[in-house]
């Protein structure tokens, strides 16, 4: 590319449809102290769920605690039509937080360019506190699973620059199987 040529734009998508589509999603909260009431970053995954026209199934918060955790990922997977898990809470360093590693085990194909993603617009925001956060993301039994922190300006950061953007995108692609036919 020579120097007065433009520069790709990041906007471009040859490879898909730019449409609409309803994403089946469950919210899980992960911590000790939360409830419905009180849990903020939760609310915000809903709130802005639905205002891009998702639909969302179920939300609830369990304790930081791995075998929780797993059971309330396993149970949402099992739910009929359900497309994305998005976790929130549990993703720094502290002995509790255990979010990232319950998890991990559990994906058959990690999305690492999403944490990486999250870190680095953390780090506009927040500067280096950005790499305490082990936010992750991949896909699991035909579904998107999203790992991210539980604070209000996290959240807002995950789902407004990087999950809402390529949830319905991601939603079809965790349905394909090896061959690229949809098995769902």
């Amino acid at each position: 590319m020579t120097e007065n040529e433009p520069k790709p734009s990041h906007k471009k998508h040859h490879h898909r449809k730019e449409e609409a589509v309803d994403v089946l999603s469950a919210v899980i909260t992960v911590s000790d102290t939360r409830t419905l009431e009180t849990d903020t970053g939760g609310a915000v995954v809903e709130e802005l769920l639905r205002a891009a026209g998702h639909t969302v199934v179920a939300r609830e918060i369990v304790p930081d605690d791995r075998e929780a955790i797993q059971s309330a990922l396993r149970e949402c997977l099992k739910k009929e039509g359900l497309r994305a898990v998005i976790l929130t809470g549990g993703t720094g360093v502290a002995p509790r937080d255990v979010t990232p590693e319950s998890v991990a085990p559990l994906l058959e194909r990690e999305v690492p360019g999403f944490g990486e993603l999250f870190r680095a617009l953390s780090y506009e925001d927040i500067g280096s506190a950005a790499l305490l956060s082990r936010a992750l993301a991949g896909l699991s039994q035909g579904r998107v699973i999203f790992v991210i922190p539980g604070s209000r300006g996290a959240v807002r950061l995950a789902m407004e620059k990087l999950i809402l953007p390529e949830l319905g995108h991601l939603a079809a692609e965790a349905v394909k199987g090896p061959s690229g036919a949809s098995v769902a």
